[in-house]
């Protein structure tokens, strides 16, 4: 008995799957069934026989609800596959459509990128300006060419039709169009890049030979670094234009295969082409500038090497120059220290300072020429045929060296030259090759004689062998002699009055006087000067009315007339004051009343006719 039932329910947990709740409510009911007491055999095998029923009811009813819930189960499967079938195909449109909008950004990145690089051509790179007019020109010589072929064709045909007819005249039109714009390009149908790549021969190396070729050789050396720089200066350009050519090739060749426009693979063909050129153009220029900055290089090599050595020998010049002038030195402060006192001061002073400077030119010569033999032939035979054609200029040229090398006149120096009898007197104000320029100015030899003043005055070099100039402010001496006279009759204080004059021209010119002194103390080294007085000096002389008293004082040699009209004022106001001091002035005897003197007459001399009336 307990083995049916657990054998019962063993079945019922097994036919329960799907419906656990009830299927255990009605085991539980169908236990506390089997669990009640029993009285007798029949009722037991009643029992067993509703057991068996129910088991059988309960198997189908279980069959029935499995086979519900399998068809349930089924459709919601379909459901879900639908659903997910659905949900695929819409991730796939949305898979596309990202797709195509990533492949549109794609596009217009690479078109983006491709409009770049050609303004970058277009704008910056000197090779795709100069090769876009032979582009230009081949295209429509291309064009030219396609429509020549297209004209051949229909003129080939006999009966052509209205169209033909009309696309014929079209063509025509074209071609004549295509003529015109290949007449005015034909600048540009040469190679575009023959003058780019071109290198210029480099010049013929200087001789360094002295200082100056130095600058020249460091001239040559920037030259030639610069024309070096200016071809890198292009390779880098035209490279960089290949490597934009390169970078414009791969995008059309990406959206070639990404795009369907055709367009596309026609500027891909056309840019094959360019960057194939440009490519073998990159390799020749290359290699040039290659050889070109070999060339370079040695050239430079030779130029330091040059420099080098012309430095190291102007250096022992330049030691040999300044020991000597050393020396120079020494033998004149000797000279200054123990000769100032003697006659041959001036002498030796003028030995000494040409000894020097004739050493400094044969050092200088003997260091610089090469052939000093041939120079010096060559010089003489010039100087010959100058001195004959053009003498004057010659001597001009010649005087100005003398000017320089004497210092007899310089700039600002106030002299007076002669010029057929016209006296002109003012202030150098240049000293040019071939003449001196004289400024004048207002002196006493315009107020007496010229009248005239303030004009610039062209006195050729040459009147310094052929003239006398006089220089008022000759190595630094600034001052001059100028004198005042002035008469006084015969019966005056003569001493009086030279004494007045001595007063007032010592007032007014001490100042010259002590600078006088200095400067002529200082110029006792350059000449032999023995009179060295510069006081004022006072002269009386007998003349025709009276007593000429001449008064000489020291001024400015530039400003004479002021410091004249000072002192003649100044004199004048202090004869005035005397009362034993007359000026004398031109005068004439009148006898009133009474016969004039007549001197007697010599032996056999007749009275005239005026002796006779009185």
């Amino acid at each position: 008995m307990k083995r049916v039932l657990f054998f019962i329910l063993l079945l019922q947990f097994i036919f329960a799957e799907n419906n656990i709740t009830s299927l255990t409510e009605n085991v539980k009911n169908t236990i506390l069934e089997l669990v009640k007491p029993q009285t007798d055999e029949p009722t037991l095998n009643t029992n067993n026989t509703t057991i068996q029923e129910t088991i059988k009811e309960k198997k189908e009813e279980d069959r029935k609800k499995r086979a519900e819930l399998e068809l349930e189960k089924e459709e919601a499967q379909k459901i879900e596959q639908e659903r997910i079938r659905k949900e695929q195909v819409l991730a796939k449109k949305k898979q596309q459509l990202i797709e195509m909008e990533a492949l549109r950004k794609h596009i217009n990145s690479l078109e983006n990128k491709k409009k770049l690089i050609d303004e970058e051509l277009s704008k910056d790179n000197i090779w795709a300006n100069r090769y876009l007019p032979y582009e230009t020109y081949q295209q429509l010589l291309m064009k030219q060419q396609e429509y020549n072929e297209e004209i051949k064709e229909y003129d080939e045909k006999e009966n052509l039709s209205i169209q033909e007819q009309i696309k014929l005249k079209k063509l025509k039109d074209e071609y004549k169009i295509t003529e015109a714009k290949l007449s005015q390009l034909s600048e540009y149908k040469k190679e575009p890049f023959s003058e780019l790549i071109k290198i210029d021969d480099l010049e013929k190396e200087p001789t360094i030979t002295n200082p100056w070729d130095i600058i020249t050789a460091m001239s040559y050396k920037q030259h030639m670094n610069t024309l070096k720089d200016e071809y890198d200066t292009r390779y880098k350009s035209l490279k960089k234009a290949v490597e934009k050519l390169r970078e414009k090739s791969m995008l059309l060749k990406e959206l070639t295969l990404i795009t369907t426009n055709k367009n596309y693979s026609k500027e891909l063909v056309v840019t094959e082409k360019k960057l194939k050129y440009f490519e073998e153009k990159l390799e020749v220029f290359g290699t040039t500038i290659a050889a070109f900055s070999q060339q370079v290089s040695q050239h430079n090599l030779h130029m330091d090497e040059g420099i080098e050595k012309e430095i190291k020998k102007s250096m022992r010049t330049g030691i040999i120059i300044v020991l000597l002038l050393v020396f120079f030195l020494f033998i004149k402060f000797l000279i200054n220290k123990y000769m100032s006192e003697n006659d041959l001061f001036y002498g030796i002073n003028k030995v000494a300072n040409f000894l020097f400077i004739f050493l400094i030119l044969m050092i200088l010569l003997f260091t610089y020429l090469e052939n000093v033999k041939a120079l010096m032939t060559f010089v003489s035979f010039a100087s010959a045929g100058i001195a004959i054609a053009l003498k004057d200029w010659f001597m001009s040229l010649l005087g100005w060296v003398v000017i320089l090398v004497s210092g007899s006149i310089h700039v600002g120096d106030r002299v007076k030259f002669v010029k057929d009898g016209v006296e002109y007197v003012g202030d150098i104000v240049d000293i040019s090759v071939l003449r001196m320029t004289l400024h004048e100015d207002v002196t006493l030899t315009t107020i007496y004689s010229n009248r005239r003043t303030g004009r610039m005055i062209f006195i050729p070099n040459n009147y310094i062998f052929t003239d006398m100039i006089a220089n008022y402010s000759h190595a630094g001496l600034k001052t001059v002699w100028d004198g005042i006279d002035f008469f006084i009759t015969f019966d005056s204080n003569i001493a009086k009055a030279q004494h007045i004059a001595k007063e007032v021209t010592r007032k007014y010119s001490k100042g010259y006087t002590d600078m006088t002194r200095k400067q002529l103390n200082m110029l006792r080294s350059k000449y032999s000067m023995r009179n060295t007085a510069v006081e004022p000096r006072i002269f009386g002389f007998f003349d025709t009315y009276g007593v000429r008293i001449s008064a000489w004082y020291l001024t400015n040699a530039y400003a004479t007339l002021t410091l004249r009209s000072t002192i003649s004022m100044e004199i004048l106001s202090r004869l005035h004051e005397e009362d034993d001091i007359f000026l004398a002035l031109p005068s004439q005897s009148l006898y009133v009343d009474q016969p004039a003197p007549r001197p007697p007459l010599k032996e056999g001399e007749e009275p005239t006719a005026d002796l006779r009336a009185n």
